[in-house]
């Protein structure tokens, strides 16, 4: 847990944590009792951590989400390109990936046009060893490097930043970004996917063995928050740390709006400065987290056992 200061006599506790009562409550009265302090947490630090609901199976993580009244964001209508298991319209797991691959820092799908304000994590099941969700506070993160960096905040800022993305012709469980161009897209065949890529202002490029790589319309580095604040908007250092190749040349997977190179130095140092902004949520068996997504980066660290880590998602516009 980190803390905060934010004045002379005020500190608050990031993430804000939840221990519900012992009498029995329902799922909808407690989210009825409680929603107006979720959201001041969430607006305020961007992360907040529920304990004692006991959240047992995908039917109890839908029944929580669903007492919000939050619209849908599904995910086969989303642009994710994570592999993941759907459960209903509103959950789904959180990534398929294999357990030793590291999901670096990220903002959810903010390499899309479409992307979740809310995020709602459940903990079905906690791995063994690891496995952990590493949370950072981006608006934090940019306070600090806009004070040490500022031109290259500057360029963020008015430049923007693209996206190069990469999508096999069949979906691949083996990676954390394996989802298929027909599944991703939500499209058929070919022409269905040109016509929407087309659509959303993307670039396209058709690659041997019908794989696909598209070229993003220019999308924010950084974006205003309902607090009045701003905050970082990315993928990073999920891109520079986790994408294939990408630390090898950066630009086969992000660039400056205005097709330019990023340098190494910026994203070097934009690693190495999320660290002392992040602080790892360590699951325990029904636990719920429910995160800010134009405030906080997630990630997850690897882990290992006999017992199979069980992280659902479920996200709101």
């Amino acid at each position: 847990m980190l803390t905060w200061s934010l004045g002379p006599d005020l500190e608050v506790m990031f993430p804000v944590t939840f221990d519900t009562p012992s009498e029995p409550v329902s799922i909808e009265e407690w989210v009825r009792q409680n929603r107006v302090a979720i959201n001041k947490g969430l607006k305020e630090t961007g992360v907040v951590l529920i304990r004692g609901l006991a959240m047992q199976d995908p039917g109890d993580f839908n029944r929580f989400v669903a007492a919000f009244g939050l619209p849908v964001f599904s995910y086969q209508e989303s642009l994710s390109n994570a592999v993941r298991i759907n459960y209903s319209d509103r959950v789904f797991t959180a990534n398929e990936a294999p357990p030793e691959v590291e999901i670096y820092l990220h903002h959810e799908m903010a390499q899309t046009p479409v992307s979740p304000s809310v995020l709602f994590f459940c903990c079905i099941s906690a791995a063994e060893q690891g496995g952990a969700t590493p949370v950072c506070r981006s608006d934090q993160l940019l306070k600090a490097f806009s004070l040490r960096h500022p031109t290259w905040t500057e360029q963020l800022v008015g430049k923007g930043l693209r996206y190069v993305t990469r999508m096999p012709a069949v979906s691949d469980e083996s990676s954390g970004q394996g989802r298929s161009w027909c599944s991703t897209l939500d499209v058929s065949d070919k022409h269905e996917a040109e016509n929407k890529l087309a659509s959303m202002g993307y670039a396209y490029t058709w690659q041997a063995n019908d794989e696909l790589e598209t070229l993003s319309p220019v999308l924010p580095g950084i974006i205003d928050l309902t607090n009045g604040g701003q905050s970082f908007y990315h993928q990073l250092i999920a891109a520079y740390r986790g994408w294939p190749g990408v630390r090898e040349n950066p630009t086969s997977g992000v660039m400056f709006g205005d097709k330019t190179e990023i340098p190494l130095e910026l994203l070097e140092s934009l690693c190495g400065m999320a660290e002392d902004y992040t602080t790892d949520l360590r699951w325990a068996d029904g636990e719920i987290a429910i995160v800010n997504n134009r405030m906080i980066m997630h990630g997850r660290r690897p882990y290992s056992g006999n017992r199979k880590r069980q992280v659902l998602v479920s996200m709101a516009p």
